[in-house]
């Protein structure tokens, strides 16, 4: 075996080694930044870019014996965001003891998992926790001389573990002799530093009503706030304001000289199906997200979506429930404009690809491209079921993958090894509507001349990959389908539901949906404004940002584009191309036909608030691997981070002020501690601005739980509920502090917009801000409130969640026995999963909180707080109706309807 290895050394270099050792393969190594972040390169030339895709990699493809669950993921995710972070703060601050408590409470967790989940059982787990757990063994922490006696199993595997030839191999290669705990050492504290703080992912304890929590505070950075940065500070402070100007959008929005003109796209939603959660976070929530901020800093952005109507899967449809392939589409374009609505999801313009633009625009870019001559015919061998009468599309078929076995490969791709494949090279084929095997029939079709292509396509994307946007699974999948050269592509289908060809001899078929389909983003546009050509044939001043998960990129990033260039006209191409990895849900995959997982239409139907919805997806947006949706999980982010975080921060200031000032903002007289606070903050906004542009959305949520927690610490410093009770000085002080908390708030408020628009809504109305603030974005932390504001009554943001509502709702879309996921599951009297005493709470829970919905009506407060108190009333009565047996939409209220643009 020979591997090449350009780094230093740490658990992440320990993890591949090892791996490779146990596979003799071949892997290049180079240490990208500090230490501590890395490339991996594969023999075949694929890149990586996490250990733990290495080792999961290696084993996945190399051992036959092994098939990795899907708690896997969770647990590699977990390791790698939350327990190396912790890990590296306790070894840099050895003394501190919040650091090591932190720690070690994730490592009870993960001895708990280990003895009871299974997880000593995978081999995955075995090398990853191995190698990020020996350094903090071997060192003389306090942790590592408590591990043989708090973590017994976690100590007996460590020290079994390390005794394979594998690992003590790889030990020896990377690490010279007694040098291993320096040298990994120096790793941890590149960790820290990189990202000055540790985010804190875990927490053991609810914080109390003035904020403490020992486990969850943040540690002090390692580089000081400097002058510099403190006068940047006042300065912003005492500007506050002014120069902010209010931005009105007037639609249509068209392109303007000398602005940043931002066109997005998610991938068009096919029209099949009802949306999951996977399917939301990995395309049309991302996109708005990045829109919003867009819009906050009034960059003239324009964010089109629509619903993918053509093609076989929408005839199979019809055909399964008896009508027209167009009342299909009619029907699920109105569930997807409803699911989409109340994620808060804001389109410029939600249309559809059932339309005559459609027709004109393909058809033109069709005729375009065979007079440039990049179309040339060919037999094609297609697999043909008698039984149902017609050509299969690729994804209508299934078998073996010829490739590497599995049996149940689709047509077009086989999920497992990630190849391309044709549907006739499949290995016993089946026909997915009727299971009968298919024939293979010929058939004359027209191809787009690829390779012909390629060299525009080359220079394009070239100069498109250094932009920012472009993640690493978007360019390591367009370059492999670039390393061997590309091949004509087929874009025409024996079918009758599509577009139409309009060349004599094809007028039997219909465009192929790959290459119809993404010009429904220019036609959708042709519908929204008469004048889209400004959009989509102006590249020099249109940058195109197109968000979608990762089996849509070679779509976008080769074909498309390379059938436009081959019209000769100057069309816009994509600037920037965001792909996510995949969703799972608890220990496996979403699924409609077996009622696993939440979709869209049913997420509302759980009495949980869309925010919260948008808040959990995107803190688990599956940006560099799979990662899973978890209900304890999603349980623990809401009360640690949305209440106990967030929420605490922002009701305390707001509530404080009320009570102590009767909700008037006080005198502001600032010390160095204030400006200290600032310069801290305005650091989260650069790294803010800095992670949205760069379109980390899931880290950069981090870094507005991060400012509350400062906001949260800045308070337990200075106790204003103890200082207003004091001398007139101290008084000033508490009036102070409760003025910065407030405008921190208000701050928080508009950076949360993106992410949770309805909340930060709430936020604005309760503290009575401008309306500009709604499309206002400080690149510092100013003074937004001044001395003599006055804020309405403050109201709690978040409720809690229990674990009784998250059983209920797990076992709810487990699929267990249904194998529908619109029909309810509903307790029985011999399995309930509540108590009488959980149903007497929720009793008194539903009477306390209608009385309080009709005092907040009485008292006519705002409209958006009194919402909010009935979502969670009726949420609340939901869980009543589960935890009693009953049908929780028995007498259901129906509400309003949400306005789409269209």
């Amino acid at each position: 075996m020979a591997y090449h290895v350009e780094s230093s050394v740490s658990p992440e270099l320990l993890k591949s080694v090892v791996a490779c050792k146990v596979f003799k393969k071949d892997v290049k190594i180079s240490k990208i930044s500090d230490g501590a972040v890395f490339n991996f390169t594969l023999a075949s030339g694929t890149k990586l870019f996490s250990a733990n895709a290495v080792v999961k990699y290696l084993y996945d493809t190399n051992h036959s014996g092994y098939k990795h669950q899907f708690s896997t993921l969770r647990w590699l995710e977990w390791e790698h965001n939350c327990l190396r972070n912790l890990i590296a703060a306790a070894c840099v601050n050895e003394s501190n003891a919040d650091s090591q408590n932190i720690l070690q409470t994730a490592l009870t967790t993960l001895e708990s998992a280990w003895k009871s989940d299974g997880l000593q059982k995978d081999p995955v787990l075995q090398c990853v926790f191995a190698c990020i757990l020996y350094p903090v063994f071997y060192q003389s922490s306090a942790i590592s001389a408590k591990l043989s006696k708090n973590y017994p199993s976690l100590f007996s595997f460590i020290l079994e573990h390390v005794k394979s030839s594998f690992f003590i191999a790889a030990l020896n290669e990377i690490c010279q002799n007694d040098q291993y705990v320096d040298n990994f050492k120096s790793y941890f504290s590149a960790v820290f530093k990189s990202s000055q703080k540790v985010t804190q992912s875990y927490h053991s304890s609810e914080m109390n009503s003035h904020g403490n929590n020992s486990a969850g505070e943040i540690n002090k950075e390692v580089e000081k706030i400097s002058q510099k940065e403190i006068d940047e500070a006042k300065l912003a402070w005492n500007k506050g304001t002014k120069g902010i100007k209010h931005h009105d959008r007037q639609h249509p929005i068209l392109p303007q000289p000398g602005k940043r003109n931002i066109l997005i796209t998610s991938a068009l939603p096919y029209v099949n199906n009802i949306p999951h959660l996977g399917n939301i976070i990995g395309c049309v929530l991302s996109a708005d997200v990045f829109s919003r901020y867009c819009r906050l800093r009034h960059w003239n952005s324009l964010y089109i979506c629509g619903t993918d109507e053509y093609g076989t899967a929408t005839e199979t449809k019809a055909a399964q429930e008896g009508v027209t392939p167009q009342q299909i589409c009619d029907k699920y374009n109105k569930l997807h404009c409803e699911v989409y609505d109340w994620f808060n999801i804001d389109f410029d313009y939600f249309g559809r690809t059932t339309t005559k633009k459609q027709t004109v625009i393909a058809q033109d870019i069709f005729w375009h491209l065979h007079r440039n001559g990049y179309l040339q015919p060919q037999i094609v061998e297609q697999l043909y079921c008698a039984q149902c009468n017609r050509f299969l599309a690729d994804r209508f078929v299934e078998g073996t993958c010829p490739l590497c076995t599995y049996e149940d490969a689709r047509g077009d791709q086989c999920d497992k090894c990630g190849k391309l494949i044709n549907a006739v090279e499949l290995k016993n084929p089946k026909c997915k509507m009727c299971s009968a095997p298919p024939e293979v029939r010929s058939s004359q079709h027209l191809f787009v001349d690829l390779p012909k292509l390629e060299p525009k396509l080359r220079e394009h994307l070239k100069k498109s990959f250094e932009n920012v946007g472009w993640t690493a699974n978007a360019k390591m999948i367009t370059e492999s389908w670039l390393r061997d050269g590309l091949k004509p592509r087929c874009i025409t289908r024996d079918l009758k539901w599509g577009t139409p060809v309009p060349l004599e001899g094809y007028t039997d078929k219909v465009f192929y949906v790959w290459f119809d389909a993404p010009i429904g983003y220019i036609s959708i546009t042709a519908n929204y404004t008469k004048d889209w050509e400004k959009w989509w044939k102006n590249p020099e001043n249109v940058e195109l940002y197109n968000f979608m998960a990762k089996d849509n990129v070679p779509f976008h990033s080769v074909i498309f584009p390379s059938c436009l260039m081959g019209t000769s006209d100057k069309y816009t191409l994509v600037s920037n191309l965001n792909a996510t990895e995949y969703l799972n849900y608890e220990d496996g995959k979403f699924s409609k036909s077996r009622g696993v997982g939440v979709f869209g239409n049913h997420a509302k139907d759980t009495g949980i608030d869309a925010d919260i919805w948008r808040f959990y997806l995107l803190y688990v947006r599956p940006e560099s691997q799979d990662t899973v949706f978890s209900w304890n999980d999603f349980m623990l982010k809401n009360n640690s981070e949305l209440l106990n975080n967030l929420g605490n921060f922002i009701n305390r200031s707001l509530k404080f002020t009320t009570g102590a000032f009767n909700g008037i903002l006080p005198k502001v007289v600032l010390n160095d501690r204030d400006y200290e606070l600032m310069a801290e903050v305005n650091r989260e906004i650069d790294e803010y601005i800095a992670d949205m542009d760069r379109i980390r959305l899931r880290e950069n949520l981090r870094k507005i739980l991060n400012i509350s927690r400062l906001g949260n610490q800045y308070f337990q410093e200075n106790q204003p509920w103890k200082l207003v009770k004091g001398n007139e000085t101290d008084k000033e002080r508490a009036g102070t502090v409760t003025s910065v908390g407030v405008n921190l708030s208000c701050l928080l408020s508009i950076l949360l917009e993106p992410y949770m628009p309805a909340t930060s809504r709430i936020i604005w109305e309760q503290m009575n801000a401008p309306a500009y603030f709604t499309t206002t974005f400080p690149q510092r932390f100013v003074q937004f409130l001044p001395e003599g504001h006055k804020l309405n009554k403050p109201s709690p943001l978040f409720r809690k969640l229990d674990e009784a509502e998250m059983d209920s709702l797990k076992k709810r879309f487990c699929g267990e026995g249904t194998g529908q996921q619109n029909k309810e599951k509903l307790p029985t009297q011999n399995n309930s999963v509540k108590t009488d005493v959980n149903v007497s709470e929720l009793e008194k829970k539903v009477t306390e909180q209608g009385n309080s919905v009709r005092e907040m009506k009485s008292k006519k407060l705002e409209k958006a707080v009194i919402d909010k108190a009935v979502q969670d009333l009726l949420g609340l009565k939901r869980q009543l109706a589960l935890a009693k047996g009953e049908d929780p939409n028995a007498g259901k209220i129906g509400g309003k309807k949400n306005k789409k643009k269209k």
